[in-house]
């Protein structure tokens, strides 16, 4: 486009005021970053599709507050998918009820779904006159399965529009509308709404200025986030993050991954590999990872686990590169600081030195191996299967209470649990076991005292826990290890009041912790590291 280079982008803005005033702005992206040009422009230039911000009032001496408030109107609050982006109709042809499979969900639908139900963005699915009964209903299932609403939009939009604000209310931001681009009746969408076109090519401001185009469903996340920070002129940090299905969602439900700005000024972007993670990163301020849910396998032998013995998936080694081939990309903790938590033997040895962090007259604060059977004599390790390399623990009898606890940065949180039994009930499991040893996942389940139904906190009662000397200890590994957010677990010995950490483990859950406190201890704990590591560069390049 004439007058418009490859790496720049259009914006534009509308004051309202006696009249209508659009005011054309080009910035041009350098690294990951953009910047506002300083050469003029006009609406001859506006060929590439442009992002539309609406100023509610002309005045220009506005306090700080309220032209906060103005930026913060500008932001994404609301996404309405239309049914022509979200459904198709199969080649079985017209359904005969609303379960009928010939309705299907269209590619990255299912996906941006899910992204939306717990981002802070109200989101709803519409459909116009004309549709089948049978569609609608599929419809509305979809929506009350990924908890959205479900609007009936006509031609007049009038009644949609009122419907949308009886539900929503004022929902404090732009709503944004994403329809196919076959869709006939989007020009008929109100003015108040930010069209999002899918899979149509791009056309001129003079056509439809107020558009923004993208190719695939998976990019509306993306889309958000940029959009997001720009109207917040950059005063957000991206956090671009990646994990499995099942831990994203323990996170997102609980409020963790936002797409609108949280109160200390984070936006979560999930990375997905469906597109090219490069563009995704350009955008992204620093990363929070998840990689050993991305590890296929890790090559065991003496050595330590270094990165060149993980496999990681596709996916996650073009992230691994592209931190490599960037010196200067951000992550909360770096692949490398992971490393350690991954190596048992490494970690046991790290475990052992806070034995060298006992004050006199404190109990002992130590570390124990980790093994996934419980023998009771040398000869039940003939034939254990278990797999090896294997470091072998000592039982510790802990009145059958486990103490969670989890660091996040500078906040350290505990939760309380059941826990394995005593080795006098274990040893009363293993002859009823025939005088085998008792094997278990601990991903998925341990052996419990099913004799004493206690609940882990109403046994905490009889151990006798030093917070204080856990709280030392965390602050020791989150130096030592390197790492912002982890989690470790405690169990008391009997008898001797040991202090013994059992398993350490990076980016846990925290799900045993309030939501109310954990989540924006969380969010502080990413910001602080972001805001230190952007200190440490800064200083590290003034000195050179």
């Amino acid at each position: 486009m004439e007058g418009i280079a490859a790496d720049e982008c259009l914006f534009a803005s509308v004051e309202k005021g006696e009249g209508i005033e659009i005011i054309f702005e080009v910035w041009r992206c350098t690294g990951r970053n953009w910047h506002k040009q300083s050469r003029a422009c006009d609406s001859s230039e506006s060929g590439l599709p442009f992002f539309l911000f609406r100023c509610e009032s002309q005045h220009r001496t506005r306090t700080r507050t309220n032209r906060g408030k103005r930026k913060m109107s500008n932001l994404v609050k609301g996404v309405i998918l239309d049914e022509s982006e979200l459904l198709s109709a199969s080649e079985h042809g017209t359904p005969t009820n609303a379960n009928d499979s010939s309705f299907q969900l269209r590619p990255g639908a299912s996906y941006l779904l899910r992204k939306l139900r717990h981002s802070n963005i109200r989101s709803g699915i519409s459909y116009g006159p004309g549709l089948s009964p049978d569609k609608v209903n599929v419809l509305k299932r979809i929506a009350m399965e990924y908890s959205c609403e479900c609007f009936f939009l006509h031609a007049s939009m009038d009644g949609g529009v009122n419907e949308i604000t009886r539900a929503w209310g004022d929902v404090g931001g732009i709503i944004m509308y994403v329809v196919q681009n076959s869709k006939d009746s989007m020009c008929k969408l109100s003015s108040n709404w930010l069209i999002t076109v899918v899979g149509a090519e791009v056309v001129t401001a003079g056509q439809n200025s107020s558009m923004l185009y993208i190719n695939k469903l998976e990019e509306l996340p993306l889309t958000i986030c940029c959009f997001n920070k720009k109207a917040t002129c950059n005063n957000v940090v991206v956090v671009g993050y990646v994990m499995k299905p099942s831990r994203e969602e323990d996170f997102a439900k609980r409020g963790a991954f936002p797409l609108y700005p949280t109160p200390n000024g984070l936006i979560f972007l999930p990375l997905t590999f469906e597109i090219p993670l490069s563009s995704q990163l350009q955008n992204v301020d620093v990363v929070l990872h998840k990689a050993t849910d991305e590890i296929i396998s890790i090559e065991l032998s003496n050595a330590s686990v270094s990165s060149n013995r993980i496999t990681y998936t596709k996916g996650m080694q073009e992230l691994q590169r592209f931190m490599e081939d960037h010196s200067d990309f951000l992550a909360i903790d770096p692949l490398s600081n992971i490393y350690p938590v991954l190596d048992r033997l490494k970690i046991q040895l790290i475990l052992l030195r806070l034995q060298e962090q006992k004050a006199k007259g404190r109990h002992a604060i130590r570390g124990a191996h980790f093994v996934k059977a419980i023998v009771f004599g040398t000869e039940d390790f003939k034939d254990l299967n278990v797999p090896l390399p294997a470091v072998v623990q000592e039982y510790v009898n802990h009145s059958s209470t486990l103490f969670k606890f989890y660091v996040l940065g500078d906040n350290i949180f505990h939760a309380v649990k059941k826990s394995t039994p005593n080795s006098g009930i274990l040893m009363k499991s293993y002859e009823r076991n025939g005088l085998r040893p008792i094997l278990f996942d601990s991903l998925k389940s341990l052996p419990i005292d099913t004799e004493n139904q206690n609940s882990g906190d109403s046994i905490s009662c009889k151990v006798d826990l030093d917070l204080e000397l856990i709280k030392d200890a965390a602050k020791w590994l989150a130096k030592t290890l390197d790492l912002t957010i982890f989690g470790f677990d405690v169990v008391i010995q009997e008898g001797t009041g040991d202090h013994v950490i059992v398993d350490l483990n990076y980016l846990p859950s925290f799900k045993e912790i309030d939501k109310d406190i954990a989540i924006p201890a969380f969010w502080d704990a990413i910001k602080l590291k972001f805001e230190a590591i952007k200190m440490q560069q800064a200083t590290i390049a003034s000195s050179s």
